[in-house]
């Protein structure tokens, strides 16, 4: 049965870093083939998609929502299977629950909305990141 497991979220001061990883296991056809994506869920927020990930055409193709570009970013690791998010320059308003997906349908991450990003099938349980001032 496949499982995602997030980890390495935490409080961490505006201006810092967190790296958020997410084990999957049993999921076929493997990440490498998959459709990879963090989403978060803020306090009174919808849940939104963070950033997203898979290969097209031997090319990997990373998104970012407009919020987290330049500050995050996405890694899916094929070997370990994992999928790591970075975050740089932390503020206020990325405090939220963080969760990893995975899919086989990889036009899901492909979209510069991430519109699709909640349709994903597969999904871990959170972790929780706090930024405070």
């Amino acid at each position: 049965q496949a499982r995602l497991q997030e980890s390495g979220g935490g409080s961490v001061q505006a201006g810092g870093s967190l790296r958020l990883s997410c084990g999957l296991s049993g999921f076929n056809p493997g990440i490498a083939s998959a459709c990879l994506a963090w989403d978060r869920q803020a306090p009174g927020k919808e849940r939104e998609g963070v950033a997203a990930s898979a290969t097209v055409v031997g090319r990997a193709v990373k998104l970012y929502a407009d919020p987290v570009k330049g500050r995050f970013t996405i890694s899916p690791d094929n070997d370990e299977n994992t999928l790591d998010l970075q975050m740089t320059r932390l503020k206020r308003g990325d405090t939220a629950m963080y969760y990893c997906a995975a899919d086989v349908a990889q036009r899901k991450c492909l979209s510069a909305t991430m519109k699709d990003v909640g349709d994903l099938t597969l999904w871990g349980r959170g972790t929780l990141v706090a930024v405070s001032s």
